[in-house]
């Protein structure tokens, strides 16, 4: 087990090329993370193809019990992991945030653990036999982002693992210290080579991305660099899932209660300070319940205190960077200059120390307004007024990306006949943004293609094979 100081020790860089990191609440120096080089790499890679055929010879039930004990492993080094990850990424401790994020960790690879994928007979009479399996990929890259780096980690790592492949992992240049935390502990467990981290920025990931011995690569983050990686892949004609940007559209229809949706709408939006790709970034509501709507909203998150990850009492915490504060910022002002009203929010105190924005809520906005059409990825959530339903299911659905979308309405029936117009992967009745490790995920349209979760994403991680005769 990990105190925070030990983890923190075990994966700061002690020589070679390194990057200073910074907590993004106070600016405060915490750490130093290795910053890999084109040679690290290929020894990463070589090291996981060595490695491959012992994994790949172990028995399915040896690889489900290597799960379950890397989750308890994670359990038993939960708060140091969690301290390294508020530190780093900025995100509280408490609410949905850093515990609960190492807590996905350890139920997502205990799901994997439970999950079945038997070889199938798909044809069984006079005219012959044929059975349907699925083989492990070889070595899979996984590519993570810095919003929530242990958690989606996990995500490809733990079916990856499970199906027999070994893993080469990036993780964010902005959460490098996370993702060495994360697989240093579970490195404690596997047998070397299984699982390999490179660290540094996107010249890495590109090379991860073109070496010929990585049969999959899975990548969640922007969709402008999910196209990179698709180029980049081409000529090895490697296998992909790509979960890319999003812009996930909530309606509120008619006949809802609005002080009793109002905390689920708070949490779809707000979730991880709204740095979260399928979380509720533009929401329309009916006219006939909108000035409510935004009432109960702006009382609720009134009230939810946002400050320094580390410190109890916060559920809100700064954004991850300047970058992604500047994005906020930026779109925020231009809905202000085209009248928009800001209802909460929207200016924040630029002499505090951090990349803190406030909880705001803009309303009265016009769906062309660039705080509605492009992904803000912070706490700033646009409020369209609407009364057609028709013109509404058009707007939601003229975003060229389509990772999910929500409907909230007290009948069901109407909800689900809204959501079956609605392009995109996942849509939600009456919550936003919640996912299952039994249940697929994948986005429509520029939002990527291929499904993570449940059986499905074991699938995803392997090849098929057929044996016929």
């Amino acid at each position: 087990m990990y105190t925070y100081d030990t983890l923190l020790a075990k994966v700061t860089a002690a020589g070679g090329p390194a990057r200073e990191v910074t907590d993004p609440a106070t600016g405060q120096p915490i750490g130093s993370a290795p910053v890999h080089t084109l040679a690290d790499l290929d020894s990463a890679v070589a090291r996981a193809v060595d490695a491959r055929p012992a994994w790949v010879a172990q028995s399915d039930d040896e690889r489900r019990q290597t799960l379950l004990a890397l989750a308890d492993a994670v359990e038993e080094s939960a708060e140091a992991l969690a301290l390294v990850l508020s530190r780093e990424q900025g995100k509280p401790l408490n609410g949905p945030n850093a515990r609960f994020e190492v807590g996905a960790c350890a139920s997502w690879l205990r799901a994997n653990a439970a999950l079945d994928l038997p070889s199938e007979t798909v044809l069984d009479d006079e005219s012959g036999h044929a059975e349907l399996h699925y083989r492990p990929v070889g070595t899979v890259g996984v590519i993570t982002p810095w919003n929530w780096p242990m958690m989606i980690a996990i995500w490809q790592i733990a079916p990856s693992l499970r199906m027999g492949n070994t893993v080469v992992a990036k993780p964010s240049e902005h959460t490098t210290l996370s993702g060495l935390a994360l697989a240093a502990v579970l490195n404690d467990v596997l047998p070397a080579g299984v699982l390999e981290v490179v660290t540094g920025a996107g010249d890495i990931g590109d090379a991860l991305v073109r070496r010929p011995e990585i049969g999959k690569v899975m990548f969640t983050g922007s969709t402008a660099t999910g196209s990179k990686i698709i180029a980049a892949s081409a000529d090895n004609i490697t296998r992909l899932t790509l979960e890319l940007g999003g812009n996930d559209a909530g309606i509120v229809l008619p006949d809802v209660d609005p002080t009793a949706i109002a905390e689920d709408l708070f949490w779809g939006a707000f979730i991880n300070t709204g740095q979260t790709c399928a979380a509720l970034k533009r929401l329309y509501v009916h006219d006939d319940v909108y000035d409510d709507v935004v009432t109960a909203l702006a009382e609720l998150a009134s009230r939810m205190p946002m400050g320094v990850g580390t410190e109890e009492a916060s559920v809100l915490g700064p954004l991850q960077n300047k970058m992604q504060f500047d994005v906020v910022d930026a779109l925020v002002e231009e809905a202000k200059a085209r009248g928009a009203r800001v209802v909460l929010g929207g200016d924040p105190d630029r002499d505090r120390p951090g990349y803190f924005y406030p909880t705001t809520l803009v309303a009265d906005i016009d769906d062309d307004a660039e705080l509605v059409q492009r992904e803000q990825f912070g706490p700033a959530l646009p409020i369209v007024r609407f009364s057609d339903v028709d013109g509404m299911v058009a707007a939601a659905n003229r975003a060229e990306v389509g990772l999910g979308a929500s409907v909230w309405s007290a009948d069901r029936a109407a909800a689900i006949a809204v959501a079956t117009r609605l392009e995109a992967g996942t849509v939600w009745i009456n919550s936003h943004g919640g996912v299952h490790p039994f249940v697929p995920f994948g986005g429509a349209k520029q939002s990527g293609y291929g499904l993570e979760f449940g059986v499905e994403g074991l699938k995803s991680v392997a090849v098929p094979q057929v044996i016929s005769g």
